[in-house]
């Protein structure tokens, strides 16, 4: 089955919906036109988030400031700031300077896995405070179709992943039926004339997907596009790997459930500390299911209680196998017989305060 673009749009906004994505046209967003966060989204977030600690309106308008001064003619320097205050989280410094410095994280991780916390020396600024629990039901997960947007240009994305108002994923469609057009003219799309005239919505981007319906691939806006994979396992334990059609379904249902979703954007992108290029890599879906299921395992059988056997990993030539161990393979504390991974974002190794 090939898909109009108008067709392909409407289908793959009817999966969101089964993952639980609340959809909004472009037209019934309340913003100005050259906005790009949904600023009452992420208010109502916050609000509900922190409301045990009694944040205020004006706090959280200085966390919204401090996203809009990250510069979008900046764009890769302001791209690696955003997504590590999206993954370690920062501290607040109360309007009230009697209160204790607030620990806030822009997306609910409290449902994922224990897998890494950041060391308090890698947030804005340093406070030994404990987290309290929370549930991720309270991210606000939203597809918003055809949004305009004024830049230097005004440009209409296809599709925008939204949580908590901030603008995560872009997705852009071509018709596999228009003669002439593939997914690389929506790469080009992306990667060229949005990165020129909507540079603001790119800055908070964590990976973009190009999809024809048939071809439904992923990647960093950084890569080039021989970089952009499809995923092509849903729940990772699958036997065989999926292509055409069924892609765009193990996409969605894979990497957008909402849980692997937070996960990937918390610990599965990477920014080199340094770096001559713009370098910005995502995981591929054997890296993500391969680490996830390694680190479970060697928690299971860490001694006594177990045998102390993690497991295996293969990995063909270029499949990425620095990257997975990267993330895979922790440091022990010996003290506490922790593991801990490295943190994928920046290979720097948790350390116990």
């Amino acid at each position: 089955m090939k898909f109009t673009e108008e067709k392909l749009e409407q289908a793959v906004i009817d999966l969101f919906e089964a993952e639980g994505y609340k959809h909004l046209a472009g037209e019934q967003t309340y913003k100005e036109m050259p906005d790009v966060l949904l600023r009452d989204d992420l208010k109502q977030y916050m609000l509900n988030r922190y409301s045990n600690e009694d944040i205020t309106l004006n706090e959280i308008e200085v966390i919204i400031r401090k996203l809009d001064l990250c510069p979008a003619s900046a764009l890769y320097e302001s791209n690696k700031e955003i997504i590590k205050l999206l993954a370690d989280g920062f501290l607040l410094k109360r309007e009230d300077r009697s209160k204790k410095d607030l620990y806030i994280q822009l997306i609910d991780y409290g449902n994922l896995p224990a897998f890494r916390e950041p060391s308090w020396d890698e947030v804005p600024t340093i406070v030994a405070e404990e987290q309290a629990e929370y549930n991720t039901s309270r991210n606000i997960y939203k597809i918003v179709n055809q949004l305009e947007i004024q830049g230097y240009e005004k440009r209409i994305p296809d599709a925008i992943i939204y949580i908590n108002g901030i603008p995560l994923v872009v997705i852009e469609f071509k018709s596999a039926i228009r003669e002439n057009t593939t997914i690389k003219n929506a790469y080009d799309q992306i990667t060229i004339r949005y990165r020129r005239d909507i540079p603001e919505l790119l800055k908070y981007n964590a990976f973009c997907v190009i999809s024809d319906g048939v071809n439904n691939r992923a990647g960093s806006l950084f890569a080039p596009y021989d970089f952009y994979y499809a995923w092509r396992k849903t729940g990772g334990n699958e036997i065989k790997e999926v292509d055409g059609i069924n892609s765009l379904y193990s996409m969605v249902k894979g990497m957008f459930n909402k849980e692997r979703l937070v996960d990937i954007v918390r610990n599965f992108i990477y920014f080199p500390d340094t770096s001559k290029k713009d370098t910005k890599i995502l995981c591929r879906y054997p890296q993500y299911y391969a680490a996830r299921k390694l680190f479970d395992s060697i928690k299971e059988n860490m001694k006594p209680a177990g045998s102390g056997k993690g497991g295996t990993y293969f990995g063909a030539t270029g499949s990425g196998k620095k990257l997975y161990y990267a993330i895979s393979l922790p440091p022990i504390d010996e003290e506490r017989l922790l593991f801990k991974p490295y943190n994928y974002s920046y290979y720097r190794p948790y350390r116990p305060g």
